[in-house]
């Protein structure tokens, strides 16, 4: 009645209210379209009330600007608007109820209102229709699938859990299987629907669960059981995505539990007692035996899987833990005394040895870069560098180790893998050092002739290493060479292991000459030094002579060794070896200091075949 009754005024009022309102709207609508020709977002202020009038029309006071279409939305309603996509509400007012109805019934245990096992049974029900009903809820496509799933398998986990550990009413071997039939229910829901969450709560469950029953006392044969189960189901986690954390979890899981044991099993040896049937120690080598074979399988298989793509951070680690790992948790509890210690180097021997045969496998499929394969090889490499200096000794070991890491680099030559390369300058380091560790440990007296025979041989060995990487190139596709090393300076580490090992060997014939002569230990002294002297001074000439900065650089470095063992002779020794060890010292580094301030002056020869003899290494030990 009221607006058939206005009068002209009122309606010449309302219909400028609604003019100045649509010019705001225009306006506004203008700007927003401007600044995007512009090439500009939209400014927060041009959708702030008020500031986006034209000057013609100004606000008027108490009427509130219209909402403007398109404007940016506050934070509040991108909340809500996340909310809604990801079902929040709905997944945790369902998550409260169910939670609610597991409460009910745990309230009804614990007040006496039915027995123990009835109350088990009703849990455990409960928890296998949460997780069917999980199943139905995922063939429909509904978002709450997750919240049935993850409550129903974290339900069964906690309850088997409480009611074997506190009432004692399920007994151990049943609760390990219900755990695993959980486990695997849930991989099998994952593998049904192509979803990550059921198998990572099942087998996270499965895992923890198995390790917190009975503990810190559990049967670990059976805990094993459950543990490599978990890995097995988190190698077919690894083929969904965003899983890769699952595989670790479980597998540190697994490493630590295998820690306790044969901590256990060591103290027990220790203070010589009977050992607990918990701790069951004649099952302790043959789990970890198949332990460490499912480990090998589940790497081996999961670079198989992926032919084409990247290789996984976890699979490539896999075979160097177990092996190592392996290694270590059976020397804990391997006796000394009986033998035994061995059996296992020689056991680990052969198992290095099929760390090798699983890379010439992969080698043979033929793929550009074979992915995977350095994996095996430092897990072989790893293992023989533990397994062969504790079965023959680190003196005999050592040129073993030297000729295994030649063979290592003419395999990647072969293969045309940079990793691979790289691991045996590794290799070869890890020998010399081996080697190098042994003697101020035991000395040249213990091994006279054994010691100067093996140094000689590693040397040998190491030199040739040296001579075959210079004689062939790296790999043209390896990504470490092409980007970080694309001179091959790190191959100058087996030129370096073979001066140690010739090192080596003219100090056990010092040794020998000097041992039972007058001043014998100061001679032997300041002959180390002289020895290291002298090989600057060569190498330093026939860097000169060769026009190799390389071996330039390594004569520049092995006089700095010998600047610091003639300091060390100064304050240690005296009389005519002092004198000369300073006089080879001052020799070498007068030596150094003509062939540096020559250097620049006489061009470089090229070598034969050498791109830029700034730039490349044309030793004349590789021509």
């Amino acid at each position: 009645m009221r607006s058939q009754n206005m009068t002209i005024e009122e309606k010449v009022d309302r219909l400028a209210e609604q003019i100045e309102s649509l010019g705001r709207r225009v306006a506004a609508l203008e700007g927003r379209l401007a600044a995007s020709a512009r090439g500009r977002s939209a400014a927060a202020s041009t959708a702030r009330p008020g500031t986006n009038l034209p000057p013609s029309l100004p606000p008027r006071p108490g009427k509130p600007d219209p909402p403007v279409a398109g404007e940016p939305d506050s934070l509040s309603d991108e909340v809500i608007r996340w909310a809604s996509r990801a079902s929040l509400f709905p997944r945790l007012a369902t998550l409260c109820f169910l939670m609610a109805i597991a409460l009910t019934l745990r309230t009804i245990t614990d007040n006496g209102i039915v027995n123990t096992l009835i109350g088990m049974g009703l849990g455990m029900g409960y928890a296998a229709a949460l997780m069917v009903a999980g199943w139905y809820q995922y063939r429909r496509g509904s978002s709450l699938a997750p919240v049935f799933v993850a409550c129903g398998a974290i339900l069964m986990s906690s309850i088997v859990v409480e009611t074997h550990a506190r009432f004692q009413s399920l007994p151990l071997v049943p609760a390990y299987w219900m755990l695993m039939a959980t486990g695997a229910g849930m991989a099998f829901v994952s593998r049904r629907f192509t979803v990550f969450l059921p198998v990572s709560v099942g087998t996270l469950g499965m895992c923890l669960a198995g390790a917190a029953i009975d503990y810190p006392d559990p049967f670990f044969p059976y805990l094993f059981m459950i543990l490599l189960t978990a890995n097995l189901l988190g190698y077919y986690a690894g083929t969904l995505k965003r899983c890769g954390w699952l595989r670790w979890t479980v597998l540190l899981v697994t490493l630590a539990m295998f820690l306790l044991w044969g901590m256990r099993l060591a103290s027990v040896v220790a203070r010589r007692i009977t050992a607990a049937p918990a701790l069951a120690p004649g099952w302790f080598l043959p789990v970890l035996a198949t332990v460490s074979a499912a480990f090998l399988a589940i790497a081996l298989l999961g670079i198989v899987r992926g032919r084409h793509v990247k290789v996984s951070a976890f699979d490539f680690c896999l075979p160097a833990i177990n092996a190592v790992g392996s290694y270590l948790a059976a020397r804990v509890v391997v006796s000394e005394a009986d033998g035994s210690a061995l059996a296992l180097n020689l056991v680990a021997i052969l198992y290095a040895l099929v760390h090798f045969g699983a890379a010439f496998g992969l080698a043979m499929r033929k793929i550009d870069g074979v992915p995977g394969t350095n994996s095996f090889v430092v897990a072989g490499s790893a293992l023989l560098g533990l397994a062969l200096p504790a079965a023959l000794g680190s003196v005999p070991a050592a040129p073993v180790l030297g000729a295994a890491a030649l063979g290592v680099a003419v395999l990647s030559d072969r293969w045309g893998s940079g990793a691979v390369r790289v691991t045996s300058y590794l290799l070869q380091v890890y020998a010399v050092v081996s080697l190098a560790l042994h003697f101020p440990a035991n000395g040249l007296a213990a091994t006279p002739f054994a010691g100067t025979v093996s140094a000689a041989a590693l040397a040998a060995v190491a030199l040739g290493h040296y001579r075959w990487c210079r004689r062939h190139a790296p790999p043209a596709r390896s990504p470490l060479f092409e980007t970080y090393d694309t001179e091959d300076l790190s191959g100058a580490v087996t030129l370096l292991a073979a001066l140690t090992g010739f090192f080596f060997l003219l100090r056990g014939i010092a040794w020998r000459i000097l041992a039972g002569g007058p001043g014998g230990p100061e001679a032997f002294q300041c002959t180390q030094s002289i020895i290291i002297n002298l090989a600057a001074l060569g190498l330093g000439l026939y860097a000169f002579r060769a026009r190799n900065r390389e071996i330039r650089n390594v004569a520049i470095l092995v006089i700095s060794v010998g600047a610091v063992m003639s300091a060390s002779d100064l304050l240690g020794t005296k009389g005519v070896p002092l004198v000369l060890s300073v006089l080879s010292f001052g020799l070498a580094a007068a030596t150094q200091s003509i062939i540096l301030s020559r250097w620049q002056r006489v061009p470089p020869t090229p070598a034969p075949g050498s791109r830029d003899p700034d730039k490349e290494t044309a030793s004349a030990l590789g021509e």
